[in-house]
């Protein structure tokens, strides 16, 4: 049974890594370690940590330097064969790591596996609503048309995957190995998948099954929307010189998409006015979006305008048409989870 390493960098969650760390002490697949990664935490994140008995959970500490560093800092120290990425105050079911492996170890071809993720509140609580990307054939324009991935949780990695990756980088005059790039503190786990698409030959794969539950916070990175355009376009722009024809061919097409991937996560925020600007942005980027995914966004137009404009009762009438843009019936594997 080849050994996992979970890496859990930790900042300011004191009210969720609990939680956390028992969802990864839960699985099924017990050969795993737990690196919790402290960046610079300044509330009890590290003391709830410490009050773990498990050997296998290992706590790090660093200055803060953002997820990225504490995520290079993490893969340092892993002594696993597969390496996965948990944020901490995201949640994985019972048979995540299990499910993963057995995919792993079936194709051989396959250097990272992901699955859709549920929604939920800050509660805990399921939203109803999940991600569910593309699992199969994915190309590089996917990966910069879309995010497979959905999340820094949702994924289980070979450890030669990340080390076909590699890099050096120099930190006061001393050259570290780095992984993610930490000069990016908002979309690290898009930009690595990325750079795994375009410089190495393994395949990226999802199996179908809601593995991870993705926590929605106000006032978190994935609520601040324009900075996540900003955080893309400086991700294009350090890739550029990785596939220069590549990035030149897909670059607006690229960021009319994640606007408007960004305009559906302002919906599901509640945030209507914000959703029509980054959609009219993404239109005027490449409107030929509108040809090719019509039905996506006429229903983001129609959720996004509802929200802005119209009274509390009348836009709860139009929430279920609304919710066609971020929702599917629910996954069989969450009927059993409570939210605890």
């Amino acid at each position: 049974m080849k050994k996992v390493s979970v890496i859990i960098p930790i900042y300011q969650v004191e009210k969720y890594i609990e939680k956390t760390i028992n969802s990864v002490l839960a699985q099924t697949y017990q050969n795993f370690e737990v690196i919790v990664v402290d960046d610079g935490s300044r509330d009890r994140s590290r003391e709830i940590c410490q009050q773990f008995a498990d050997a296998r959970v290992k706590i790090i500490t660093q200055e803060n330097g953002g997820p990225s560093k504490a995520l290079n800092t993490g893969i340092r120290y892993a002594q696993g064969e597969y390496l996965a990425f948990l944020d901490g105050d995201d949640l994985w079911l019972p048979e995540k790591l299990a499910k993963h492996i057995a995919h792993l170890e079936s194709s051989v071809d396959v250097g990272v596996s992901f699955s859709p993720s549920a929604f939920i509140d800050d509660t805990g609580q399921l939203l109803g609503s999940y991600q569910k990307p593309k699992l199969k054939n994915i190309t590089v324009s996917d990966l910069l048309c879309s995010n497979p991935l959905g999340n820094g949780s949702s994924a289980v990695f070979r450890r030669e995957t990340l080390e076909a990756i590699k890099f050096q980088d120099e930190f006061a005059n001393s050259s570290e190995s780095c992984y993610f790039e930490e000069r990016n503190r908002a979309s690290q786990d898009n930009e690595i998948i990325l750079r795994i698409g375009l410089l190495t030959s393994w395949k990226i794969e999802g199996i179908p099954e809601v593995l991870t539950l993705y926590r929605v916070k106000p006032g978190g990175i994935s609520a601040n929307f324009l900075r996540t355009i900003e955080v893309w376009d400086e991700v294009l722009a350090r890739s550029r010189h990785l596939a220069p024809e590549i990035i030149a061919k897909w670059e607006n097409k690229s960021k009319a998409y994640q606007l408007s991937i960004t305009a559906r996560t302002a919906v599901r925020m509640q945030s209507g006015a914000v959703a029509v600007t980054l959609l009219n942005k993404s239109l005027l980027t490449y409107w030929h979006i509108l040809i090719e995914e019509p039905q996506r966004i006429l229903l983001t137009y129609i959720a996004a305008y509802s929200l802005w404009l119209l009274p509390l009762p009348l836009n709860r009438l139009l929430e279920k048409l609304a919710l066609q843009i971020v929702r599917t019936p629910q996954a069989p594997v969450l009927q059993d989870y409570s939210g605890q």
